[in-house]
């Protein structure tokens, strides 16, 4: 069994790796959120495996433009709450514009996952889609996870599965590994987490018990390869952030050199264009007592 790559190497620097995500989700916080319907089977997926009910308090790290924590919010409704948490608050002003006013809407606060302000035992269910990876730290965040939870509470995860099922994520990867040099710091790997015994005791080593972990498979249909380019910048966050601080030329050259790496995907079902498929795996945990 593989291990996460451990962030903290030479030369990684948490505090600026988390300004840069911040940055790069407040980039793209309008078309992330266009993007949901991409990835609609894992968030079904992820709200079925919190197993919510009306009435209960519900934390949402991470959640950017609130995608999960307004379904969330239908799902605790009438008597519960959704609480939407993110770094980057052009992402949660996005969410709050979405959901507008309405009685059943989220609350939206900037949060750190890491170091959160709120007590002990004070929420039901924890969600986190699509995050854990992106942590420095995830360790720091697990444990804060199952702080604020009360015993007996879950959590709800998502991470990407291993990098060869992921070709959603690692085909753009392979044009920016051709065509730039690698990284003098590395970011942590978005795959860290892909193996499911990797991921299973990981939560169980922060406490976590009646651990379940499946897998979801879902597949995204881009008309070109310049949607699909896209369509990657807009999950990117800091890697995104760092791209479009490239000068436009190579930006151009990165656009165009991606179909290579798509050729495989080509769709060939009458509609054209690239049909890329990703696995996920999504986990349930509790919190004994």
């Amino acid at each position: 069994m593989s291990r996460p790559t451990d962030p903290a190497q030479p030369g990684f620097d948490a505090r600026r790796f988390k300004a840069m995500e911040r940055a790069g989700f407040n980039r793209i916080a309008a078309r992330y959120a266009e993007g949901a319907h991409l990835r609609a089977e894992l968030a079904e997926a992820l709200l079925e495996a919190a197993a919510l009910a009306p009435g209960q308090r519900v934390l949402d790290l991470a959640s950017g433009p609130g995608l999960l924590a307004g379904q969330a919010a239908l799902r605790v409704a009438p008597g519960g709450s959704v609480l939407a948490t993110d770094i980057a608050e052009g992402m949660l002003a996005e969410g709050a514009r979405r959901c507008g006013e309405h009685a059943d809407a989220p609350c939206f606060a900037a949060a750190d996952a890491e170091q959160l302000c709120l007590a002990d035992a004070s929420m039901d269910r924890v969600l986190a889609g699509l995050a854990l990876f992106i942590f420095p730290h995830p360790e720091r965040a697990l444990a804060e996870m199952r702080r604020v939870l009360m015993p007996g509470g879950r959590v709800a995860l998502s991470v990407w599965g291993v990098r060869e099922s992921v070709p959603l994520i690692h085909r753009a990867q392979d044009t920016i590994a051709r065509l730039l040099p690698p990284p003098k710091v590395s970011r942590p790997s978005v795959f860290r987490y892909g193996e499911a015994e990797v991921l299973s005791a990981t939560l169980a080593a922060a406490g976590f018990d009646d651990i379940d972990i499946r897998p979801c498979t879902f597949a995204c249909h881009f008309a070109d390869a310049d949607a699909y380019w896209q369509a990657f910048l807009d999950l990117a966050g800091g890697a995104a952030e760092a791209l479009g601080r490239l000068p436009e030329p190579i930006q151009a050259d990165l656009r165009a050199a991606v179909a290579d790496d798509l050729a495989d995907h080509r769709c060939d079902d009458g509609r054209g264009g690239f049909l890329v498929p990703a696995l996920t795996l999504v986990a349930s945990a509790r919190r004994p007592g």
